[in-house]
């Protein structure tokens, strides 16, 4: 692994970096790359902002983003960046899978891997890894990976600063999760002063959406939310004649599993959802009952214990069965 002096002697001058992170990225990963994005080019750094695919539009209106390249429309741009670049900052995942294809293309480059990430059980393909599974969001460690590591706190400007909290954010849900700190305020405080708005910020995030989406957003809690009250859990399940009625794009399922989690008994919610082909699982909970457990063990996925993800080449009908039938091995766990 690549030692914190060598990295800091590498950005000393100015290389040619991209900046990657997650497919159908979140105001997290977004904010993030954005954020560490702002902070290279003032030092000169000749960077790239490339995603493995496209983001909701409530995320684009962040300083930088119309220099974003999306790979699924670019690729042929995007591995000529990756394939010349020097250094490769890979944020908010930790395998090479969770890029797509990308990830076969940043395997390949001769470029350093710097990984950011908050995440459990990161892979072995770094050369340099700034990683705390205790962080909130990867724009926390972004942030403490600028001011901390590289000593440049007085580069987080206002373009900075506004990323940076977009993504402590969406990533601590408004600030309300467990891992929600003394010192994660003491951060969103030092970006309010450094010129992010956070009263703007959070209106252009969460009070963004189109007429579709909030009458998507009805149609699940009236018609497809399911509550099993003697499990604490609760259950979206929206079939892809939904998505295409509702016309439905990218980011207008964003959060919808957080109003099933505020039924006062739930402490399990899921959003299961029929894509193309597959069927995708996003899993919250409340307090210690471990959703990532279930991801991993049962839908491919994983994640941290209180929001976690997963995927299945199954029907929808045989997912939401299938979840079902798992939540009596976790009855204990989910009663208490």
């Amino acid at each position: 692994m690549l030692d914190t002096a060598s990295l800091v002697n590498l950005l000393a001058q100015p290389k040619k970096i991209v900046i990657t992170t997650h497919h159908k990225p979140d105001g997290d990963a977004m904010g993030s790359s954005l954020g560490l994005y702002n902070y290279l080019i003032q030092l000169g750094h000749h960077a790239k902002v490339i995603t493995p695919t496209d983001y909701p539009h409530f995320l684009s209106w962040m300083p930088g983003n119309e220099e974003v390249i999306i790979y699924t429309d670019h690729a042929e741009q995007s591995n000529t960046f990756i394939a010349d670049a020097d250094i490769i900052f890979c944020l908010d995942f930790n395998a090479l899978n969770r890029i797509n294809e990308m990830g076969e293309k940043v395997g390949e480059s001769a470029a350093l891997k710097v990984m950011i990430d908050h995440h459990l059980e990161p892979a072995d393909f770094d050369d340099y890894r700034y990683w705390n599974i205790n962080a909130c969001a990867t724009a926390q460690l972004v942030y403490t990976f600028i001011t901390d590591v590289l000593h440049h706190k007085e580069l987080v400007n206002a373009d900075v600063a506004t990323c940076l909290y977009t993504g402590i954010m969406t990533d601590s849900a408004s600030f309300r999760l467990p891992n929600t700190t003394s010192a994660v305020h003491r951060i969103a405080a030092d970006l309010i002063d450094a010129g992010a708005v956070n009263w703007r910020i959070h209106e252009l995030v969460y009070n963004n959406a189109s007429e579709n989406r909030v009458r998507f957003l009805g149609h699940c809690l009236v018609n497809r939310l399911q509550v099993y009250n003697e499990y604490n859990t609760a259950v979206i399940a929206v079939t892809h004649d939904d998505l295409e009625k509702y016309d439905v794009i990218t980011g207008d399922t964003e959060g919808i599993v957080n109003y099933a989690l505020a039924i006062s008994n739930v402490r399990l919610a899921a959003f299961i959802v029929e894509r193309k082909d597959k069927v995708k699982l996003s899993l919250r909970s409340k307090g210690d009952f471990p959703a990532n457990d279930i991801c991993k063990k049962y839908f491919s996925g994983g994640g941290h214990r209180n929001a976690a993800g997963g995927v299945s080449t199954d029907s929808l009908e045989e997912v939401v069965n299938q979840f079902k039938l798992i939540l009596p091995k976790y009855k204990n766990l989910l009663i208490q």
